[in-house]
């Protein structure tokens, strides 16, 4: 494996939205725990006492000097997902530079219990900066697969280069995940960030491909309780593109709403019944439990996803968790999307993230955020077109031009962090963003109004959506149908919007240098394909000093 860090210092040694829904889930049908949807969540396996490593083994989180190691293991055949049951097992891991374990840096052991749901963690420390390594974990005699993880370059290194695998919104009922193959066999990216949606939460059946199953979830009803949460972790775990990705690189991650339910906010979400499906509380206190359990990711502040990552002198990069602190989102009865009062960050995150965004030194503040800063109005469409990208967005289908789940649902927050950029002078801020289920290259104008005659303050790159159902998929026509027409409205409605694309599913490549950042997107064949091919569609870049996006032709 060569490596992707360009480093002018040798290293030592050797890095959404979704549809409205809703009937009350009868709540023994959401809390049943049946042998069957347990069962649903394992690959095949042999009837045998020997323990089994069925949901792969990943990394995540790297730093300078160490990095996140994950796995579940399967003790014995009954001890499945969300069954709370099993023995204790001890689980052994080692950490090579070597793909072949000659020469061995670091191992160790812990112990998987039912209580855990026999997931455990390896946080390794004492690694040297960029540099490829190799893991592994073993128990009763069996040994994981392989795979490859890679450090941080060092705090103040001067790296000339980062690639990184972009993706969100990854529903199994809808497609195959093509894209994590793709990414996976490229061979050339630091990490991997998950922008969101790495999970959906709905019954089957409930949100497919253009309303058909394509593969159907485990368990197969609504996710309500932490069984239920910790099967369909398992249920993604065991797919294989999935796990070619995860032993290829490490992976970032934050959450958005469908890790917990669809539209979710400090306080409940559009898809949850109070009182029928238990309480909130309690439901994202196990949706909490089972994704800390079975992600790579290190808690952090009140036990959520914000934290901060640096890559040398190059790159820091700010996570945001934009469910666990924000208001509820804005209508009638709930407030304007302009009072102050109202938060999608939470007092304490936005001052984390302001203090951050001042106080960096590095070429360029990366945000991994969940869901669009960018300001977005419909504009004039036809109704046919209306209609469905209301649902798409959660919107009243009567033509208000605003989605309220995202930033501008949050105006004085934006406004707030916009203003703190200019005011501060501070440059090469790029925000990462998935859940739209489209792909979008935008300014982050301060006055949408007058732009672009008021100044940009930001970029953003969003990614389109893995396989859940966008703008094409809502009307049911052929791909590239609705955005031919969609695109031009919104552009010209938008003016900081250089490019959209409604239609497609993919991810995308986000390359930085000194000089610049570029995504690059990628779409699709056909996500219900579990062979689909890759393609390059399009590639914006941000230049150092400028806060506004162009088009380059070639990807990186």
């Amino acid at each position: 494996m060569t490596s992707r860090y360009r480093s002018s210092e040798a290293p030592k040694g050797l890095g959404a939205l979704s549809p409205r829904r809703r009937s009350v889930v009868k709540a023994a049908a959401a809390t049943a725990v049946l042998a069957g949807p347990l069962a649903a969540a394992l690959p095949a396996r042999a009837a045998t006492d020997a323990p089994a490593f069925l949901h792969g083994v990943a990394s995540g989180d790297p730093l300078p000097d160490g990095v996140l190691l994950w796995t579940r293991v399967t003790p014995t055949p009954a001890a499945i997902p969300g069954s709370g049951v099993g023995p204790d097992t001890e689980v052994s891991w080692v950490v090579a530079r070597d793909k072949a374990f000659t020469s061995i840096v670091a191992k160790g052991s812990t112990t998987a219990t039912a209580a855990s749901d026999h997931t455990v963690k390896a946080d390794i420390r004492g690694l040297e900066p960029a540099t490829d390594y190799w893991f592994r974990f073993s128990a009763g005699g069996t040994d994981s697969p392989a795979a490859r993880t890679r450090t941080a370059p060092a705090q103040n290194a001067d790296v000339s280069g980062l690639r990184f695998g972009v993706v969100s919104c990854a529903n199994w009922e809808g497609g195959y995940f093509s894209a994590y193959r793709h990414l996976a066999a490229r061979g050339d990216l630091d990490a991997w960030l998950h922008l969101g949606d790495y999970i959906y939460e709905y019954k089957s059946g409930e949100y497919a491909a253009r309303g058909t199953v394509v593969r159907p979830h485990a368990p197969a009803n609504e996710i309500i309780t932490l069984a239920d949460y910790r099967i369909r972790h398992a249920k993604y775990k065991t797919d294989p593109d999935l796990q070619a990705l995860h032993l290829k690189a490490p992976v970032i991650a934050i959450w958005d709403d469908h890790e917990f339910a669809d539209n979710a906010w400090s306080g409940g979400a559009v898809n949850h019944t109070e009182g029928a499906e238990g309480t909130w509380t309690a439901r994202k206190a196990a949706a909490k439990q089972a994704y800390f359990e079975w992600m790579p990711v290190r808690p952090a502040v009140e036990g959520t996803t914000y934290r901060r990552l640096r890559f040398g002198k190059l790159a820091d990069l700010s996570l945001l968790d934009l469910r666990s602190f924000r208001s509820q989102q804005a209508t009638t009865a709930s407030g304007s999307v302009d009072d102050a009062n109202r938060t999608i960050t939470g007092r304490a995150q936005l001052d984390w993230l302001k203090a951050g965004l001042k106080a960096s030194d590095t070429k360029w503040r990366l945000v991994g955020n969940s869901v669009m800063i960018a300001p977005f109005v419909i504009g004039s469409l036809t109704a046919d077109l209306l209609k469905p990208l209301a649902k798409l967005l959660g919107l009243p289908q009567d033509g208000i031009g605003i989605n309220t789940d995202q930033w501008d649902g949050y105006t004085h927050d934006r406004r707030e962090v916009l203003d703190h950029l200019r005011s501060n002078a501070i440059g090469n801020t790029v925000f990462l963003t998935g859940d739209i289920h489209m792909a979008w290259a935008n300014d982050v104008p301060v006055d949408a109004g007058t732009y672009p005659l008021s100044a940009s303050a930001a970029t953003e790159f969003v990614v389109t959506s893995v396989t859940s159902d966008n703008l094409d998929d809502i009307v049911k026509v052929p791909e590239g149908t609705v955005s031919a027409v969609t695109a031009p409205v919104i552009e010209a409605a938008n003016r900081h919007v250089h490019w959209v694309d409604t239609d497609r599913h993919g991810y995308g490549v986000l390359d930085i240098t000194t000089a610049r950042a570029q995504m690059d997107y990628y779409v699709l064949s056909d996500r219900t394909d579990p062979n689909a091919t890759s393609k390059w569609v399009r590639s914006y870049r941000t230049r150092s000093g400028t806060q506004k996006v162009e088009r380059t032709y070639d990807p990186v």
